[in-house]
């Protein structure tokens, strides 16, 4: 029997629409063709990414888990390491962490981008990209690199409506926040153009605009433990961004950011932070948690805890039902 929702309770388990547990951890979505199409961690038997679809956001449908342990490889311009095994492991598996997609316009690509590491330690410390003809087919993994030469852990992809793409991630032993722009085809990295709260020791990245203004949103680096949430905002990607502001409670609500969701409706549009719950003992058993972001007069963000809530597509409304 297919699963029907009216709403969602945050923390809950979530399942799809054939009744099986949704994983889509550290996670991303690209709206297209009428679709939100949501990826993120799949580490389930071979898995690495999964793709799940919806029109209201509320009933999700697996479509297939892009990348695997067996996923085809093909070498690109970049110099990469194609690997996705690790034969060191007992189950033979690297880690592809907080994937993000994007369209291309130019190429006709799905492109994502991901954060890559060995399976046994974090001492790659490096970045992965795969691109696919469609939102929902198999990826093909062209492999993992460090740009120019940094670190980069934590991250996530950022599009803006002129289709400028950057790459964020965490440098450094997570100490700074680097953001690059990315190549016309979104396949490297063009340029470094910012070192961002240097010492600060940011992961989590996670960016949305509204109106004129950008937000990033990102976390302290305490494991699995969950931490104060901090924002900083600038009028410009490659602009000066402001100093780190609390937002949420001490914990974020016992989340960390994954991504915002902008929906423009008839009635509103809603900034919707979307987050993991993460089980440190039982990463299978993390959670989702959705917020929508409230602003003031000035511009300033503010963000409450809510259980049940429902979104409707169509009028841009986050309804909050608890």
């Amino acid at each position: 029997m297919a699963y029907i929702n009216t709403k969602l309770e945050n923390g809950a388990i979530w399942y799809d629409t054939d009744g099986n547990i949704i994983h889509a951890h550290g996670g991303h979505m690209l709206f297209r063709n009428g679709f939100y199409y949501w990826y993120g961690e799949n580490r389930t038997n071979g898995n690495y990414v999964g793709c799940y679809r919806s029109s209201d956001l509320m009933n999700w449908e697996f479509r297939n888990n892009v990348l695997t342990i067996n996923s085809q490889n093909q070498p690109i311009r970049i110099r990469t390491d194609l690997s996705l095994k690790n034969e060191k492991n007992s189950n033979g598996k690297i880690n592809l962490e907080r994937p993000k997609v994007l369209f291309n316009e130019k190429t006709n690509k799905y492109v994502l981008w991901a954060h890559y590491e060995n399976g046994t330690d974090y001492s790659c410390a490096a970045c992965a990209i795969a691109t696919c003809d469609t939102p929902d087919g198999d990826f093909i993994y062209h492999g993992s690199f460090n740009p120019f030469g940094y670190m980069s852990r934590d991250c996530t992809l950022y599009q803006d409506c002129s289709g400028m793409a950057y790459f964020i991630s965490a440098a450094r032993d997570n100490a700074d926040l680097h953001v690059y722009r990315l190549t016309e085809d979104y396949m490297n990295a063009e340029c470094l153009v910012h070192k961002l709260w240097q010492g600060e020791y940011r992961e989590a990245p996670a960016v949305f605009r509204r109106e004129d203004k950008y937000y990033m949103f990102s976390s302290y680096c305490t494991g699995w433990a969950p931490n104060q949430g901090k924002y900083a905002a600038s009028d410009g990607m490659e602009n000066r961004w402001s100093i780190l502001l609390n937002i949420g409670d001490e914990t974020t609500y016992r989340t960390q950011p994954a991504f915002f969701l902008t929906v423009s409706g008839t009635k509103t549009t809603s900034y919707i932070y979307v987050s993991d719950r993460w089980d440190g003992k039982d990463y299978n058993n993390s959670r989702y948690v959705f917020l929508p972001v409230n602003f003031d007069e000035t511009g300033e963000p503010a963000m409450n805890y809510c259980e049940n809530f429902a979104i409707d597509v169509s009028t841009g409304e986050f309804r909050i039902l608890c």
